[in-house]
């Protein structure tokens, strides 16, 4: 199992919170997903066949581009 932490600055609200949970979630491999509107930090565990890549194109894709912490 990975983990990978990304602060996401574009995430500000309930539904961006929702959205960056609801998406991230859906990739194959993808075990959890913790968004948090106080840190502005989103956390993820992992395993194959997801990839960090994937996941911060997918994050990228939904406007809400990752940054590594």
């Amino acid at each position: 199992m990975k983990t990978v932490t990304y602060s996401v600055p574009a995430m500000h609200c309930g539904h961006c919170k929702h959205t960056v949970q609801t998406e991230i979630a859906e990739l194959a491999g993808v075990s959890d997903v913790t968004a948090s509107l106080e840190t502005g930090q989103v956390v993820i565990n992992f395993d194959d066949p997801a990839t960090e890549e994937q996941i911060m194109a997918l994050m990228t894709e939904i406007n809400y581009p990752p940054v590594i912490v």
